[in-house]
């Protein structure tokens, strides 16, 4: 794609409306469906610590989720980049064993981002401590509120506008750790209004796939609950039923008042909804980073595309 076709927001559009075919990326979707299965095992695991006030148990397995989560999408944005690229997109276990050679730099690009927040904070912070003096305060102060609401605000907008949404790609791509700040800064000085308006439309449309995956969800939902009660027999509440497909549990229900049986076919409601709630998680999330894929590429798939140590 030559740099005309990149900057054209119509083709850009074009080329995140596309992202919705993230969900015909069987490699991807298995992959995330391990990685959220996995790190939910491991959040309830950490639940289940934390009910028996053991706090050590606790930090590891949910620390566990989180690195599980963390390079589980770093792994399935790797085969949505190959997908997006128009490569053939390689296997699952080469795209995890990717991820935990390169996604270290992802790690490094926030960190080093997120000292700069805290620098810009740090410096309206110490604005506003200068507007406590008696006689210059009162002026000092008439300039810090413009000066800080601007940067702060500005500062907000480019991590959603563009930290967000092209530094995992950028790193999917094989950038190094600088090529990675280098795109970022050079986005957010020549196309903020622009990648925002990107963002806020790959929002809309995460949205909409999730509404969707939402009415699959709640109609079928209702539909097997009153064929299971009238075909199977099962004595097990119709709300039992639909709270499986949004992901609560015997220890969740009971508390809330819902009605509960724990008989084998109302653990096996819960435990079948599950699968379906996990499912419906997946399918927004894939066409998300499917989407970040495609805004990465509409603005940078000519630039140093190569894998580059740190």
């Amino acid at each position: 794609m030559n740099l005309l076709a990149r900057r054209d927001p119509l083709a850009a559009l074009g080329r995140l409306l596309g992202s919705v075919e993230a969900v015909r990326n069987g490699r991807a979707l298995f992959a995330l469906l391990l990685t959220f299965s996995t790190a939910g095992l491991l959040l309830a695991m950490a639940g289940a610590s934390l009910a028996r006030d053991d706090g050590l148990w606790t930090v590891l397995q949910a620390g566990a989720a989180l690195t599980v989560a963390f390079y589980g999408s770093n792994a399935t944005g790797l085969l949505l980049m190959d997908q997006a690229r128009g490569l053939p997109v390689r296997e699952v276990a080469d795209a995890f064993q990717h991820a935990l050679r390169s996604a270290h730099r992802l790690l490094v690009v926030v960190v080093l981002v997120s000292l700069l927040v805290a620098a810009l904070v740090a410096a309206v912070s110490a604005g506003l401590f200068v507007a406590r003096l008696p006689v210059a305060g009162p002026f000092v102060f008439a300039l810090v509120v413009p000066a800080g609401v601007l940067l702060l605000g500005l500062g907000a907008l480019v991590l959603a506008g563009v930290v967000g949404p092209l530094a995992a790609p950028a790193v999917w791509s094989g950038r190094s750790v600088r090529s990675t700040l280098r795109l970022l800064f050079v986005q957010a000085r020549e196309r903020l209004l622009f990648m925002a308006l990107l963002m806020s439309a790959l929002g809309a449309l995460t949205a909409a796939v999730a509404a969707l995956s939402t009415f699959v969800v709640v109609t079928g939902g209702r539909i097997v609950a009153a064929l299971a009660v009238l075909v199977t027999g099962v004595d097990v509440p119709a709300q039992q039923l639909m709270a499986g497909l949004f992901g609560f549990g015997l220890r969740s229900l009971g508390p809330a008042g819902a009605p509960v049986t724990q008989t084998p076919h109302g653990v096996g409601a819960l435990v079948g909804g599950g699968m379906v709630f996990v499912l419906a998680l997946v399918v927004p999330g894939l066409v998300y980073l499917r989407g970040v894929c495609a805004l990465y590429l509409s603005v940078a798939e000519d630039d140093e595309p190569t894998d580059m140590p740190v």
